[in-house]
């Protein structure tokens, strides 16, 4: 039943208390000045959990926690930020060595030798978008929604994630933008040398749609092939770029607040419960 209703085991759950509570002060429970205590770490992580997690409105966990609407809201983004700040070294991190090797070994037995994960964007709707803002937020849908951009391999961990950027730019505009390349154009990306043929390559690619930039570290599909080695490889080249979509998916059904439209006013508190998400 608890896992039913919050999506996660109880020990994760007391692993995330335990790591706010000895993260922000906030999440502690205190007494006012005639002695009666507030809201315990349980209820306040209880409460912003069941928001991000069934994208309830905020003032419907009132009577099943007994707590106000701007206690509510603060306690999810106090929570957000906590949760960024504690657990994000560990798990949206860079890739390390061994990261490396296990990506590396995993496209290798699926055919593709040196692949890195699938690459692709996302949109999330907003719909307390600012007005002044609408214009540049919204593109052809006339919705004002923000991009994610995202790497994930065959377990559906997303290594590598870039919230923010308007809905009027592309998937070309976003890949500039973000740092999924910036080490490798410095010269410090972790080695994976390989050969394609008679060239030598000494850095993975990525598995993406054809709306990116015919780079080497790019691998796209082949638009209506001919022949048996070209048509294999584009069934191929789609099946392992699902893995983003999956991912997405994923992220989605776990997390109803991020399919959901976005109904807070700030972007950065909006950038924490993506991360969060994550």
């Amino acid at each position: 039943m608890f896992r039913r209703r919050f999506r996660m085991s109880r020990n994760l759950f007391l692993r995330i208390v335990d790591g706010i509570q000895n993260h922000d002060v906030y999440s502690i429970q205190r007494s006012d000045s005639l002695g009666r205590l507030g809201l315990s770490t349980n209820q306040k992580a209880t409460d912003a959990l069941r928001m991000l997690v069934y994208a309830l409105p905020v003032d419907a966990t009132d009577e099943y926690i007994q707590i106000g609407e701007s206690t509510a809201i603060q306690c999810m983004q106090r929570f957000c930020r906590a949760i960024v700040e504690v657990f994000a070294e560990q798990y949206l991190r860079l890739l390390t060595a061994n990261d490396v090797a296990r990506l590396l070994y995993i496209g290798k037995q699926r055919g593709f030798p040196r692949m890195l994960g699938s690459l692709d964007c996302m949109h999330r709707r907003w719909k307390n978008c600012p007005t002044a803002w609408a214009g540049q937020y919204a593109g052809r849908s006339g919705s004002p929604t923000i991009i994610l951009e995202a790497v994930a391999d065959y377990d559906l961990w997303i290594w590598h994630a870039y919230f923010g950027m308007p809905r009027t730019n592309n998937d070309i505009n976003v890949l500039e933008s973000s740092s999924l390349f910036s080490n490798l154009a410095q010269r410090i990306a972790l080695p994976a040398h390989y050969n394609i043929g008679s060239k030598e390559y000494d850095v993975g690619y990525y598995l993406a749609d054809s709306i990116y930039p015919k780079w080497s570290t790019i691998v796209q599909t082949i638009h209506a092939p001919r022949g048996q080695k070209k048509q294999y490889f584009a069934m191929k080249q789609e099946s392992c770029r699902k893995d983003v979509e999956r991912a997405f998916g994923v992220l989605q059904s776990r997390f109803a607040i991020v399919a959901s439209p976005a109904r807070d006013w700030k972007k950065n508190h909006l950038h924490d419960i993506m991360k969060h998400a994550l």
